[in-house]
């Protein structure tokens, strides 16, 4: 097994990867009670139109198969459900999808091999019907109608319209009620074949553990597959310019809620990293809670709250996203344009970003103390092709001149956009 090491947090990843093409990730955490195992596969949401390894022709599925396939998956042959199972053993579980990803995971402090043996069968041993896959398109269709209705959701997704042309992640996760209409087992069958090959996955698991026997007791629950060859995944051109620059929606809702937007381009290798850092420092510097715009904005009662900030980026895609309430959303992103604008003309504050600087270390470093944060963290990292110890790595790396490089490159006016939810 492949040690990688980091002083600065003290951690040991120790990396195998099998034969079969599954890469594992054990981190062990000596005299931690809890045991977290994450199992994900590099498929999501966006991956609606691929070319089968050994195939020549495109195959597209309708969108949201693979959210499709997550709910599928636990139920078994014996009629048992794997959630349930999971639950008896005093373990808790879940699974989620992401526009890159799909996840199964539990986190226990007792019957951890059980556990093991449950999540190794369920997600190797798919089991669908015509009957069952009837059924679950009533179960998700009540979700999708659910998501419909839900301000916070939709603030979001009306942000990801305003920017992205073709690009599939500007869809719903979950498809809609016309796209999952037209999902069948055949389809759900094929999807699993091709993205649920281990050559296509990753496991992580973090807690007291022996790596070496771990991994064998990994290696002796695994069904014999060979692993497959590159799966060709196809996505539409996407223009770099934005669709509109404002989007509003009228919805049952207290207060406004908004999200400012600004599309981006995806940067490669490192420098996802780099980038990642010197944006939420950027960030934080506009409208973080110690900003002077945000002391003005809620001196002027125009936020009573920090917003959310995030970065998202994975293939073909990368956004900026500030998200939050206000009573007047319009205002607060002009004056959001105003102080990027402002800070794009002056040189940077060097104590104030020095400040955040090392404040994100600390929030990157704190991360590592948390064995669920860890695990999702190196899984989802792992399929951007990312090193997680890579930003501990890079953020002193992050100078002034670096940081106005960002400023001016990334924070264009022509690439922002305000996605508005009022009350109806």
């Amino acid at each position: 097994m492949q040690i990688i090491e980091d002083s600065r947090v003290k951690e040991k990843i120790y990396v195998e990867k099998l034969p079969n093409g599954l890469t594992v990730m054990i981190i062990p955490k000596k005299g931690i009670q809890k045991k977290y195992v994450i199992w994900g596969t590099n498929y999501g949401s966006n991956d609606s139109k691929f070319v089968v390894p050994g195939e020549t022709e495109e195959t597209e599925v309708p969108k949201g198969v693979a959210h499709f396939l997550e709910h599928k998956m636990f139920e078994q042959e014996s009629g048992v459900n794997s959630l349930d199972t999971l639950t008896a053993l005093g373990v808790e579980a879940n699974a989620y999808t992401t526009n890159d990803h799909t996840a199964y995971l539990f986190e226990c402090t007792e019957n951890f091999y059980p556990a093991l043996d449950e999540l190794m069968d369920y997600v190797q041993h798919p089991y669908f019907t015509d009957e069952n896959v009837e059924k679950e398109k009533g179960i998700i269709g009540q979700e999708i109608m659910m998501y419909d209705d839900y301000p916070e959701w939709k603030v979001y997704l009306n942000a990801l319209e305003a920017m992205y042309h073709e690009h599939p992640v500007k869809l719903d996760i979950t498809g809609t009620i016309e796209t999952i209409s037209h999902i069948d087992k055949e389809i759900l069958y094929k999807c699993y074949n091709t993205f649920y090959n281990p050559s296509n996955m990753a496991m992580v698991v973090c807690g007291d553990f022996e790596p070496e026997k771990l991994l064998e007791e990994i290696k002796s629950r695994l069904v014999k597959k060979e692993a497959n060859g590159e799966i060709k995944r196809i996505y539409p051109e996407e223009a770099e310019t934005i669709v509109q620059e404002k989007i509003e929606q009228n919805m049952d809702v207290s207060q406004p809620l908004f999200t400012i937007g600004i599309k981006d381009k995806v940067a490669d290798n490192k420098e996802k990293v780099r980038k990642h850092i010197a944006i939420e420092i950027l960030l934080n510097m506009i409208i973080g809670k110690s900003s002077k715009l945000y002391k003005e904005l809620y001196d002027e009662g125009l936020l009573f709250s920090v917003p959310s900030i995030d970065y998202e980026f994975s293939r073909g895609y990368a956004h900026i996203l500030v998200t939050g309430q206000s009573p007047e959303p319009e205002k607060v992103y002009e004056k959001f344009k105003d102080t990027v604008s402002k800070m794009k003309e002056s040189s940077i504050d060097i104590p104030e970003f020095n400040r955040i600087k090392k404040r994100i270390y600390g929030e990157y470093v704190k991360e590592y103390n948390d064995t669920a944060d860890i695990a999702r963290m190196f899984l989802a990292d792992f399929f951007k092709e990312i090193n997680s110890f890579d930003y501990l790595e890079e953020i002193p790396t992050i100078n002034e001149q670096y940081l106005e490089q960002i400023l001016k490159n990334v924070f264009d006016d022509k690439k922002m956009i305000i996605s508005v939810i009022k009350k109806a």
